[in-house]
């Protein structure tokens, strides 16, 4: 009994071999690994190249040439790679997941670092178009070997013969491809010439569809040129073929440290810092994605890239970057290639800088926020918003002892006119990295003072009205306090230039705070109004600014009505919030109809008691 148990244990724990749907795996592939088919001659390009380069590390004048034929749904692919014997056959081909370069057949090992594939995925791709898959190889290390058949369906099934010599007289690869219905377009000669050249344009070897080169070598950026007038030119030809645009410059991306070769191309217009980059990476000569979006630093939104690596380890699917050390080392790298860019034209080339900052100056500003010494560089062709214009900030803290700014474009709108009437010059921080980088002035220009302007600041620089003129308008001041306390808004009197502004709505961010939870607080139920009180803060309130220079103001001033006192109070209110085009909250809005509608009316108002011009009653 003991016995019997002891076999039935020792068979349960008997290992197991996994069984593969391989249509499944091939649906897998197709939908969720590879972003589309037409990486199936990605696949079959890799295979051939690392096949040449296996039999070069042993043979250093073996011939390279890779050979496609396309003809009525069909693909044959042929290669003077180091090929195949039988053994190497069921080794590599019969077993799904298994490498060459793992396996490392022949101790080649040393060339492992040429290969571009990693994975061993291989053939399994090609069934993504393909229904069924015939490779006929020979071997260059075993050339007393027989040609060897390995033929597969996607099913799973597969056969493995040896041919006479005459099938492949040559040591190399043929592959054959049988499209599987519906995707007969993938293997159409047009169709297998344009992948190729998007795919393999860089490949070191001699690469033919029929008799169609695919190769260009040289690469655009490492050729020779008569005169850099004439490399500008071609590479202009290049951005347009490859990316769409004609650039307003380009940039040598070549770090040999980094193992990398190419070329950035600058965009010709301005794109959100949002929009994610696609730049193009070749891995060894091979396209490896025309999406690599985490290749250059996040402020290098401005160009597109295209290169050349040796260096960078692909995803599995092989169609992106896997984010590593070694990625990081090549974006700082990369990074620092065009910041050298920046700073050689702000040195050498004022008016190239100038038209690139005019339409991407933010990404150099999102780059001097980091970097104080590009911010130093730039500090004199950056375009900020002023009182006095667009200016750099160099210039303006020329102009200015003390370099006032807002946070934001509202409170610019604000104050801008009547700070420039009164001499004070404001720069507009509103914009995206413009506060950061003023207030970091005073780090890389000593002796700049730098100051937030606020209401208190604005209020401060307006001439106060003499008392006695302010004392016989206090009846005024009082109506027009009471009528706007409601909205949290208190009534000042100053005079101001220009004389054609009646009234400045001023506030500051800890007053619309205030506001906020005051408005927040009446809506609210017992218990949260009661935590909201218990948040009141002592913030000043926001002010109304009547300029007692401005005829009208001195008009409405003088009137003894009570209720058009107020209603006069209102539409000047609602006029400093419309000029300050600051957003309305409900009871701006429906002070401002009120105000309109009680203006009509008193405009239209008539004593039915006092005559008519023709005497009648």
């Amino acid at each position: 009994m003991d016995s019997q148990t002891s076999q039935s244990s020792q068979a349960s724990q008997s290992p197991h071999t996994f069984q593969v749907d391989l249509r499944g795996l091939v649906d897998l592939l197709s939908h969720h690994l590879y972003s589309s088919p037409k990486v199936y001659l990605r696949e079959l390009l890799q295979n051939a190249v690392d096949a040449i380069t296996a039999r070069r590390a042993e043979q250093p004048d073996a011939p390279a040439r890779v050979r496609l034929y396309a003809e009525g749904g069909t693909l044959r692919v042929e290669d003077s790679g180091v090929g195949l014997t039988e053994a190497d056959v069921h080794n590599l081909l019969a077993t799904i997941g298994r490498s060459s370069k793992r396996a490392d057949p022949g101790g080649i090992q040393e060339a492992r670092s040429e290969f571009l594939g990693q994975f061993g995925i291989g053939l399994l791709a090609c069934f993504v178009v393909a229904e069924r898959i015939r490779v006929v190889s020979r071997s260059a290390r075993t050339p007393d070997a027989p040609p060897v058949e390995w033929t597969a369906a996607d099913d799973g099934s597969y056969t493995v013969r040896t041919l006479p010599d005459e099938a492949r007289p040559e040591p190399g690869t043929t592959v054959h491809l049988v499209a599987r219905p519906g995707a007969g377009e993938w293997l159409t000669e047009e169709r297998v010439l344009a992948l190729a050249r998007d795919f393999g344009s860089l490949l070191p070897y001699d690469v033919r569809v029929g008799d169609e080169a695919v190769t260009d070598l040289p690469a655009p950026w490492n050729r020779p040129y008569p005169s850099p007038a004439t490399r500008r030119v071609a590479l202009q030809r290049h951005c347009h073929d490859l990316f769409g645009f004609t650039p307003l410059d380009s940039i040598d991306l070549d770090v040999p440290l980094a193992g990398i070769r190419g070329v950035a191309y600058v965009l010709p217009s301005s794109v959100s810092p949002a929009q994610r980059a696609s730049h193009r990476v070749h891995l060894k000569g091979m396209l490896l994605t025309e999406r690599a979006e985490q290749l250059l630093p996040d402020w290098a939104f401005f160009v597109r890239c295209v290169l050349d690596t040796d260096s960078l380890r692909p995803t599995a699917s092989r169609e992106s970057l896997y984010e590593d050390e070694t990625l990081a080392a090549v974006r700082e790298a990369l990074g620092e290639r065009i910041r050298s860019w920046l700073t050689g034209l702000a040195a050498g080339d004022p008016e190239r800088l100038a038209a690139f900052l005019s339409v991407h100056h933010l990404g150099v500003k999102s780059l001097a926020r980091h970097d104080k010494e590009m911010l130093r560089t730039m500090l004199p062709w950056l375009p900020f918003e002023t009182t006095d214009g667009q200016l750099s900030l160099e210039e303006f803290a020329q102009r200015h002892p003390v370099v006032h700014f807002t946070r934001t474009v509202e409170e610019y709108r604000q104050v801008a006119p009547i700070a420039s009437a009164q001499g004070v010059g404001v720069v507009n921080g509103g914009y995206t990295y413009d506060s950061e980088l003023i207030e970091a002035l005073p780090s890389v220009r000593p002796g700049t003072v730098v100051a937030e302007l606020d209401a208190d600041t604005v209020t401060a620089h307006l001439d106060a009205v003499d008392p006695a003129e302010e004392l016989a308008l206090s009846a005024f001041l009082g109506a027009a306090r009471a009528k706007l306390d409601p909205l949290g808004c208190d009534v000042v009197l100053r005079a101001f230039h220009p004389l054609s502004v009646p009234a400045l709505h001023l506030d500051d961010r800890a007053a619309r705070h205030e506001q906020a939870r005051a408005d927040a607080e009446e809506q609210a139920d017992d218990l949260w109004a009661g935590i909201l009180g218990s948040l009141r803060g002592s913030a000043p309130r926001a002010r109304l600014v009547l300029n007692h220079l401005n005829p009208l103001i001195r008009r409405i001033s003088s009137l003894d009505d009570p209720e058009l006192i107020g209603t006069a109070t209102e539409s000047l209110y609602g006029q400093a919030l419309l000029m300050a085009q600051r957003p309305l909250r409900p009871a701006d809005s429906a002070l401002l109809n009120r105000a309109f509608i009680g203006l009509l009316e008193w405009a239209t108002h008539s004593d039915p008691t006092e005559p008519t011009e023709d005497g009648r009653r």
